[in-house]
């Protein structure tokens, strides 16, 4: 399987340098279209609700610091699947050209982030998972970006 750094290293090869933000963001709806498209993960590494937005650890801790991100350390996009690339680049081509702070402010208006930082004071920091079947029966409800 593969795993969010192969993921993101594809993001990156195909946005170009982009904010560590944005990586995230776009990381997370290539995890939640895969749920629903695919009817699997891309990853296996946990999404967690932190006050500014959904943030893969693992992803985070090997960007920490940096504003904008070209490439990354780890990662190989030849561990993706053709049908993983398609659903990657559907997702890009449908939220690739948006900005960071849009972004972030439609995935705080989406259920999964709420719902995983139900009982956290706004602005408090949390480590509670974004599960994978609050993600998948939310994006089935809605109208998919490619549809």
């Amino acid at each position: 399987m593969a795993n969010v750094f192969d993921v993101a290293q594809y993001i990156l090869q195909k946005q170009g340098s982009i904010t560590a933000m944005k990586l995230q963001k776009l990381v997370y709806y290539s995890q939640a279209w895969s749920l629903v498209w695919d009817e699997e993960p891309l990853f296996n590494e946990k999404i967690e609700a932190w006050a500014n937005g959904l943030v893969v650890r693992e992803l985070f801790d090997l960007h920490k610091g940096q504003f904008k991100i070209a490439s990354l350390p780890r990662g190989n996009v030849e561990n993706l699947t053709e049908k993983q690339i398609e659903t990657i680049e559907a997702v890009l081509g449908y939220y690739g050209d948006k900005t960071a702070q849009w972004l972030c402010d439609l995935s705080h208006m989406e259920l999964p982030w709420a719902e995983a930082r139900k009982d956290v004071p706004e602005g408090a920091n949390s480590e509670n998972e974004i599960s994978l079947a609050s993600m998948h029966e939310y994006y089935c409800s809605i109208r998919a970006p490619h549809s």
